[in-house]
């Protein structure tokens, strides 16, 4: 399980711990807390060891997050090792497992629960052990995939919890999408991503690691060429690298290049959208008055701002064709990349899957100040002050819930005016429908107390200077 290979050549350049340094003195600030991701292979335990040389220097917070996919026989061992690492180098520690479906998406589905796992932890930056060896096998994989100019411009050295994203020490910021898009609750943003490795190559590392005696642990998965990583990296890149040994650094330098022209049609694309996106929302007319190709840069670049992964282009060509072309009272709803393309008064939402609330579902409130509710994609804050809001003392007449509409609820928020259906309140406050079928409302035994975006019904308003609750609704995304 654990190695100390040696490598064949002899060590090139600076310390990998200097070139670490030098890589992060300009982004990590005094008391920011780094947050390793740590799988106990070679190339996280090179980077562990170094960060954990340079934190007394640079007084940043180092820990490691080791997390356990529950795929291999040998998983338990390999936690263990990490464990005893980080106690033997003094480093915080912590192991998380999640569960990861085996078939073709295994990769993938994996990467998501790692990252899922890493943005739920109080981080500033989370550290990745990335490498110029990895950046060459992402470009082509990119390429073979049939991505864009984004994908192709690969692995920035770091990328913002903004989603800004930077290519390499001393290039400005690029504009991008965040990588981390695990619900969070609200107030949170994930950690910004670290790669301080990126250019070293996979050589650099095991050189370093055998000059100062580390051992790490095999992957066994690593050999098995079914997963199409590892075909490039046993079988392509190997010939790649007989007529072109300089492929790493090319192949990086093309992914900086490709970068820059990211970042120049994403400044077409604010240029574009400028005034016509607003509170997350995009205007259709924006896009109707862009030549085709400048359109779809718009789309792609408000659906990466609103956390989208990027669709293929025949997706996103029909996403552009039914905002552009659907009648004005047809519900536009286009799937992409996580995120459903909406439509919805001359504008359009981008607005996370989720699917549709149970049927009868509700939530028994006993006080909290914040009820997460998941399944309507959100939070709901019970803020407590006195004065305008709903009467405490009202609420005490039965049991408090939180439930979604079954239809026929009425609700009073102004006493000069009669009560009326709340589906009527929610189209004049002109509520999109797909918010709708998840709004909380409040409920005081079978009586409607509040609903989000309309307001108390008058008979459980407060009074002046009364104990009040003021629920607030707060999506996630």
């Amino acid at each position: 399980m654990a190695s100390s290979r040696k490598s064949s050549r002899s060590s090139r350049g600076p310390d990998l711990a200097a070139r670490i340094a030098g890589q992060i003195q300009s982004i990590v600030k005094p008391a920011d807390h780094l947050l390793v991701g740590f799988s106990g292979g070679v190339d996280s335990v090179v980077l562990l060891e170094s960060l954990a040389r340079l934190r007394h220097s640079a007084r940043f917070q180092l820990s490691a997050l080791h997390v356990n996919h529950q795929l291999s026989p040998n998983a338990g061992r390999w936690s263990a090792f990490c464990k005893t690492f980080c106690r033997e180098h003094g480093v915080p520690f912590k192991s998380v497992k999640v569960r990861v479906a085996r078939g073709d998406s295994m990769e993938a589905t994996a990467r998501a629960a790692r990252y899922a796992a890493y943005a739920a932890e109080p981080a500033d930056y989370i550290v990745l052990a990335q490498h110029q060896d990895d950046q060459a096998e992402t470009v082509l994989l990119q390429l073979l995939r049939g991505a864009g100019v984004k994908g192709l411009a690969a692995m920035p050295l770091i990328r913002m919890a903004n989603g800004e994203w930077r290519m390499a020490k001393g290039k400005p910021p690029l504009g991008g999408s965040p990588r981390l898009e695990a619900a969070l609750g609200a107030g949170r943003s994930p950690p910004s991503i670290l790669r301080p490795l990126l250019d070293a190559t996979r050589e650099e590392i095991l050189e370093h690691a055998q000059r100062r005696g580390l051992k790490w642990v095999e992957d066994e998965s690593n050999a098995e060429t079914y997963f199409l990583r590892n075909f490039l990296r046993h079988e392509v890149l190997p010939v790649i690298a007989r007529r072109f040994p300089g492929y790493r650094g090319t192949l990086a330098r093309s992914a900086r290049h490709l970068a820059e022209a990211a970042r120049v049609l994403d400044e077409v694309a604010e240029a574009d959208g400028a005034e016509r996106m607003e509170q997350g929302t995009l205007a259709v007319e924006a896009l109707r008055r862009l030549p085709p190709a400048r359109a779809k840069n718009l789309l792609r670049y408000f659906l990466a701002r609103r956390g989208g992964s990027m669709p293929g282009a025949e997706r996103l060509d029909e996403a552009l064709r039914q905002a552009l072309t659907a009648k004005e009272d047809a519900r536009v709803l286009v799937g992409l990349g996580g995120v459903e393309l909406r439509r919805f008064e001359g504008r359009l939402h981008a607005v996370p899957q989720l699917a549709a609330p149970r049927p009868g579902y509700a939530r028994r409130w006993r006080g909290e100040k914040k009820v997460a509710l998941p399944e309507l994609g959100g939070v709901l804050a019970m803020e407590r002050g006195r004065g305008a809001g709903v009467s405490v003392a009202r609420l005490r007449a039965g049991p408090v819930t939180i439930r979604v509409r079954r239809g026929g609820e009425r609700l009073q928020p102004d006493a000069r005016r009669p009560r009326r259906s709340l589906k009527n309140l929610l189209q004049e406050a002109r509520v999109p429908p797909w918010q709708r079928e998840r709004l909380p409302l409040i409920f005081c035994g079978d009586e409607l107390v509040w609903a989000s975006g309309i307001g108390v019904d008058c008979a459980y308003a407060s009074a002046h200077d009364e104990a009040a609750l003021r629920p607030q609704w707060i999506p996630s995304a």
